[in-house]
């Protein structure tokens, strides 16, 4: 561990100081919110190890998010609340209804995210009222985005409990739900204790070449510190060759914890590789699937034993960026044998969703059947609020649907969901591949229409306008109703344009849409 003799991490007084200070505010019965905010391997893990340490007389709930979980809506909240789903029916009613919702539990309309972010600081507060609360989040980037919105919003609105809400997250580029909330940026350690760090994690004597390359390729990144000494870094390749510069900090990481996993027997490498494709990290559904590639559960242990792995309520993994390099360096083959693995593992009836995830990944080939379940978790996901989630199913459903027309119509189903979800990019590659199969006219139509959002989104208004009255007026004797809706886009963006709408345009529209209305 990056410590210093007394069990505490080196070179963090700073971060120490502000932890202690956010645990006497819940003690003293307020509430406290932190972002932790640095690079991957900059101790943010190690402070919430840290900090849950500090606070066992408490409650602790823990979260984390996952890249590879990011297209299922409620994933990471859910992972949180689980614990205290007990408590849901100290809720309002209207409030538990959608939390309900929200998670699966039940079927209705699609939760009002208002109510959903109440429920969820109803449910901590109510447990924070019998025994200070602490929440910890970790990879918080990769929370889906419902779940990170809820959270901000929650956070934004603790009042006078004795609840925290702590969060780790590498520095964010694009939206960012949790940009406003207290924070404290975690950096490199100083060159005297990165140098006591890599002297304490060295299996012995170092060549002072060698330290000095790993000091520079550091940059005071405390598990970069403690995983290059892994490497095995030759003293020659090191003599004579020019300065050898900081490199990527990440990318040596990865290299090391990948180095360490191909030294532990075939059948533990395997069951790594089902354990980073299964991010939940439950324990009875990874034997299951181990055991269903040939493999004995019992082959945890060599990772155990090396430090990579721990098996305990869940199974973690010593880092999020071993999970990731794990999968990332997985062939095609393999990684499609463990999620069809995965998928029959796991419970149609209780996470038809996730099943038909990793059914989604363990196969290349076009398959109705897959892509109809896709389609079905797409409709829950939207039912639960997951515009973001429902968009992901529905693109995925297209490309493994064989028929022409109805991987045309689920095409152009997931462009509108990936338009409606803030990803036009997207959306106009899925308009393509709904163009190149087969559309009826309406189809044509939307698709049109689509286009021009799209464009409009784009902030390309000055094409918008024309398109959008066309597409609308061709729309009348197809979809009224879509029509109309079309006609109020068209003075949307005219009233956005500005100076760009003539009042004649303007007019124009009107009239067309006055043609429209029920008699």
């Amino acid at each position: 561990m990056s410590g210093d003799g007394s069990g505490r991490l080196r070179g963090r007084h700073r971060e120490y100081e502000v932890l202690d200070g956010l645990v006497s505010e819940v003690e003293a019965g307020r509430s406290a919110v932190l972002v932790l905010r640095g690079d991957a391997g900059i101790g943010k893990s190690a402070l919430l190890d840290h900090l849950a340490a500090r606070v066992t007389t408490h409650r602790i709930a823990r979260g984390a998010g996952a890249e590879s979980e990011m297209e299922l809506p409620f994933a990471g909240l859910h992972q949180l609340c689980a614990p205290f789903l007990g408590h849901a029916g100290s809720l309002p009613p209207p409030q538990a209804k959608a939390l309900a919702t929200a998670f699966g539990v039940s079927a209705g309309p699609p939760p009002d995210r208002f109510l959903v972010g109440l429920a969820v600081l109803g449910l901590l507060t109510d447990v924070a009222a019998h025994r200070p609360l602490f929440c910890l989040v970790d990879d918080a980037q990769w929370l889906d985005r419902v779940s990170a919105q809820t959270l901000a919003f929650v956070a934004r609105r603790m009042l006078a409990e004795p609840l925290a809400l702590i969060f780790a997250t590498r520095e964010q580029r694009g939206r960012d739900d949790l940009a406003g909330l207290p924070e404290l940026t975690l950096h490199g350690l100083d060159d005297t204790d990165a140098r006591a760090l890599l002297d304490a994690s060295a299996e012995g004597p170092m060549d002072e070449r060698i330290r000095d390359r790993v000091l520079a390729e550091a940059r005071g990144n405390p598990l970069a510190l403690l995983e290059l000494p892994h490497d095995r870094v030759d003293a020659e390749a090191v003599e004579g060759s020019a300065p050898h510069g900081p490199g990527r900090v990440t990318g040596r990481i990865e290299q090391s914890y990948l180095a360490r996993v191909r030294s532990l027997p075939e059948p533990t490498q395997r069951l790594l590789l089902a354990a980073a494709a299964e991010p939940v990290g439950d324990v009875s559904l990874l034997r299951n699937a181990v055991e269903r590639l040939g493999v004995d559960p019992d082959a945890a242990g060599p990772a155990v034993t090396a430090g990579l792995l721990d098996v305990g309520t869940l199974v973690r993994f010593r880092h999020p960026l071993l999970r990731s390099a794990i999968y990332r360096s997985a062939g095609l083959a393999e990684l499609r044998e463990v999620h069809r693995v995965l998928a029959e593992a796991t419970d149609p009836q209780l996470d038809p969703d996730r099943r038909a995830w990793h059914l989604a990944r363990a196969t290349v080939r076009p398959d109705e059947a897959i892509a109809a379940e896709l389609e079905s978790s797409a409709g829950r996901a939207r039912a639960r609020g997951g515009t973001a989630a429902a968009a992901a199913f529905l693109a995925h459903a297209a490309v493994l649907t064989p028929h022409p027309r109805r991987k045309a119509t689920r095409a152009l189903a997931a462009a509108q969901a990936k338009l409606r979800a803030g990803a036009p990019a997207a959306a106009r590659d899925l308009l393509e591949l709904a163009r190149a199969g087969t559309l009826d006219e309406l189809g044509r139509a939307r698709a049109d229409l689509v286009e021009a959002r799209i464009s409009f989104a784009s902030s390309r208004v000055d094409e918008v306008l024309p398109r959008l009255l066309a597409t609308a007026r061709r729309l009348v004797p197809l979809d009224v109703d879509l029509a109309r809706e079309t006609f109020l886009d068209t003075l949307s963006a005219g009233m956005f344009a500005g100076r760009l709408a003539s009042e004649a345009h303007v007019r124009e529209v009107a009239a067309a849409a006055r043609g429209t209305a029920p008699s």
